[in-house]
């Protein structure tokens, strides 16, 4: 057995995903697994991983959700939602709202969904970044 052998595979990759989020362990948005992202009008910046651009390159084929694009990369979603977030954040994506929320949705639940919740306070988040971040109940 060579020492390659012994680091082959797992450890290279769980190294490589935490560099890749800079060792972060959290999404600065809450993003579910079925969260729909599309390409926004700003771009990753220089300093962001190659990953970065392949997920806007996904999301520009078509809409695509948290749980695909992590698919796509083979990488763990955790991963994937920093990601993300950081893309949110340079307006390379966005949380579109569409269809679902028309009118005629409204009548049967009244509620806002989670996407839209989520889309609103992507976009909060992205408009007052100081702003001070309370704990979620529940």
């Amino acid at each position: 057995m060579t020492a390659n052998d012994s680091t082959a595979g797992q450890p290279e990759e769980f190294v490589r995903t935490y560099t890749l989020t800079g060792g972060r362990t959290r999404a600065r948005h809450l993003l579910s697994l079925d969260t729909v992202l599309e390409p926004g009008s700003g771009r990753p910046g220089p300093g962001q991983p190659p990953e970065c651009q392949e997920i806007v390159a996904l999301c520009r084929e078509h809409r695509r959700s948290v749980t695909e694009l992590a698919g796509r990369l083979g990488r763990p979603v955790t991963a994937v939602k920093i990601l993300i977030s950081d893309l949110l954040d340079a307006r390379g994506l966005t949380i579109p709202i569409s269809g679902p929320y028309a009118a005629s949705d409204q009548e049967a639940d009244p509620r806002p969904s989670t996407q839209l919740l989520v889309a609103a306070m992507a976009g909060l988040r992205r408009e007052f970044p100081d702003a001070v971040s309370y704990l979620q109940a529940g």
